[in-house]
């Protein structure tokens, strides 16, 4: 087990701001190693955007895209392991209480719903990191190319200083703005990939 009351702070923070809120105090402990190390991993992928010329590996497609899918491939077999498979087919429907003549056609079309949302919610998961760190970098070499593009070439000395004083100024507010996107983002994705796995373990 690990012993959160001599863990540094960002460890602290990570089983009482993340996993806990989305697994609960029960689970926490026993699935904080994962979640800790996947929460350094995107954090870590993240900062690298701010190397020159190293790049982000989250802003890589088949970076988020293997991330989310690691997520839904432990969700899956954690919950199967919990409930069994056909447990957690049935787990992926919630109970609606219906008569017998109504449930017939509505729960297997609320399954297939539910089922499809599943996937759809990994999907995003790994989009959702994507564009964020994709996006970041786009708007920084767009306010980098106003002061040294192509463009500057044809600009007078008085007008590519300015242009220039402006570009390093506006490019220097949003790579703090980065950096703090960077844990933020981290911090969402191990987030929401608490919640799912504990919405697999838990009956709902």
């Amino acid at each position: 087990m690990l012993d959160i009351a001599s863990a540094p702070n960002l460890v602290t923070f990570v089983r009482n701001g993340v996993v806990v809120p989305a697994m609960g105090a029960h689970d926490a402990d026993k699935y904080m190693p994962f979640f800790w190390t996947l929460f350094m991993f995107v954090l870590g992928c993240n900062l690298m955007g701010m190397i020159p010329w190293v790049g982000a590996p989250t802003s890589v497609l088949a970076t988020v895209g293997g991330l989310a899918l690691m997520v839904f491939l432990i969700g899956t077999t954690l919950g199967i392991k919990q409930f069994g498979v056909a447990g957690y087919l049935k787990n992926l429907s919630p109970s609606l209480g219906l008569p017998i003549y109504l449930a017939i056609p509505i729960v297997p079309l609320v399954w297939v719903i539910e089922a499809a949302s599943l996937l759809i919610k990994h999907v995003i998961l790994a989009v959702r990191l994507l564009g964020n760190m994709v996006a970041g970098h786009l708007v920084l070499l767009g306010f980098m190319g106003i002061g040294f593009g192509a463009h500057a070439v044809s600009m007078s000395t008085t007008s590519w200083g300015f242009a220039a004083f402006i570009s390093i100024f506006a490019a220097t507010l949003l790579s703090v703005l980065e950096l703090f996107v960077a844990f933020l983002q981290a911090y969402i994705f191990t987030f929401l990939a608490a919640m799912f796995i504990g919405n697999a373990t838990h009956h709902h």
